[in-house]
């Protein structure tokens, strides 16, 4: 296992390496001349961005929060900018020889245009008088054939090729980045799903419940987001407040702060919360008694019955490695079956556990729609739904993309969402 996990590192960095040098050569070497000032920046970014990205990722939380803030904000967004800088790159490639084919029929267009003949009027000229015959010391070498300019034409125009994928390049991944980071920074937006539940009684009808997952405050996302992230929701005015996991990617001492504002979440059934994968990397005991004292309710393979349906929640997989493993029989074992069950658990793939235990909805995260296109398709590999509703038997299961983002602070045809799930009867 040891083995293969190396070999699955050394393949990543080797491949790593190469798509920084392409880009050395496409956006340095191909367009600026050798010893110019952009030859040397562009050298110096082409190893300094990289080493920035693998310390944010391999080394950041070895560094106070503070310090990793220094590795993360270059360093992820460097990601971002890589793997659109890389497909615009890409694209460029088959453009690269249409442009020249343009360029070469244009110049061979101008080369070819006839000049006009001068017309010519004779004069009389006098004989001109007898010169001496050239001697030795007096003879002009004879004229050097004309230099073409052939050469230097075509290495001008394909200069102007290079120059011009670069810029566009350079635009396109530029732009994409900047708008999926303002996405992610200017917070959430609300979104309404509207999933009906056989069991639910005519009371219970139009129940409204805030789901957020993925928040990840840490070195990027802080006290702000939160604060955005609370102020969004208590607008909602929701019955109940949901929080399916990956709150945090770093400590309570670190980032309890930046938590707070959750305590000022306001709904009439009150506030939930379940572990995520990202919990136990950070401490996930810790996390949980400190969401308590703010007032939230942690759900750690329990269940509570609320007016209309049971509201049940289960550990994160991840915690089984931490004698802390989801455990359904414990949260849904002796219930009722005839009361509807809505259960929280922040990856997809427990759906299969929660059919088998008579889940009506099972409401997750973790997946972040892909945060990153084209992210979705590789997340479709390993969850059972990306993202929306879906239904497995009789189980409903949604997944939000979640209200934050992991590693790039960037969301590209995945936007970061709040969703307000109205539960409604059949029998009202």
């Amino acid at each position: 296992m040891i083995v293969v996990f190396v070999l699955g590192a050394l393949a990543v960095l080797a491949l790593f390496v190469a798509l920084h040098r392409y880009l050395w050569r496409r956006l340095v070497r191909d367009v600026s001349a050798p010893g110019g000032w952009y030859r040397r920046v562009g050298t110096v970014l082409a190893f300094v961005l990289p080493l920035t990205s693998l310390g944010a990722l391999l080394g950041g939380r070895e560094l106070p929060l503070a310090g990793e803030r220094w590795l993360a904000w270059p360093g992820y967004l460097w990601l971002a900018v890589l793997i659109y800088l890389t497909f615009a790159l890409l694209v460029g490639e088959a453009v690269r020889p249409l442009l020249r084919r343009a360029l070469d029929r244009r110049a061979a267009a101008r080369t070819d245009e006839v000049v006009p003949e001068a017309v010519t009027v004779p004069v009389e000229v006098p004989p001109a008088a007898p010169r001496p015959a050239p001697t030795a010391a007096t003879a002009e070498p004879a004229a050097a054939p004309a230099a073409t300019d052939e050469p230097a034409a075509g290495a001008t125009r394909r200069q102007f090729v290079a120059r011009t994928v670069a810029a566009a390049s350079v635009a396109v991944a530029a732009g994409t980045v900047g708008y999926g980071t303002y996405g992610v920074l200017r917070g959430p937006r609300l979104k309404n799903v509207t999933i009906p539940l056989a069991k639910l009684p005519a009371r219970a009808d139009g129940y409204r419940i805030a789901v957020v997952s993925d928040i990840h405050l840490g070195p990027i996302l802080g006290r702000a987001h939160t604060q955005r992230i609370v102020d969004t929701i208590n607008g909602a005015r929701p019955d109940l407040v949901a929080i399916v996991g990956d709150l945090v990617d770093g400590t309570v001492a670190d980032l309890g702060p930046a938590a707070e504002p959750l305590a000022g979440l306001r709904a009439r059934d009150g506030s939930y919360f379940v572990t995520g994968n990202h919990e136990y990397f950070s401490g996930a005991a810790p996390w949980v008694d400190f969401v308590r004292e703010l007032g939230v309710h942690p759900l750690e393979n329990a269940r509570v019955e609320l007016p209309g349906f049971d509201l049940a929640g289960v550990n994160d997989i991840s915690g089984a490695d931490h004698h802390a493993a989801p455990d359904y029989g414990r949260a849904l074992g002796d219930r009722d079956r005839t009361r509807a069950a809505v259960l929280l658990a922040h990856q997809p793939v427990m759906i299969h556990e929660a059919v088998k235990h008579g889940v009506d909805l099972q409401l997750s995260g973790h997946t972040h729609g892909g945060q990153l296109w084209p992210g979705n398709y590789i997340a479709e590999l390993a969850n059972p739904t990306v993202a929306g509703l879906d239904r497995y038997g009789d189980t409903q299961l949604y997944v939000t993309r979640g209200a934050g983002a992991w590693g790039p602070p960037v969301r590209v045809g995945a936007p970061s969402d709040i969703t307000i799930v109205k539960l409604v009867s059949l029998r009202a």
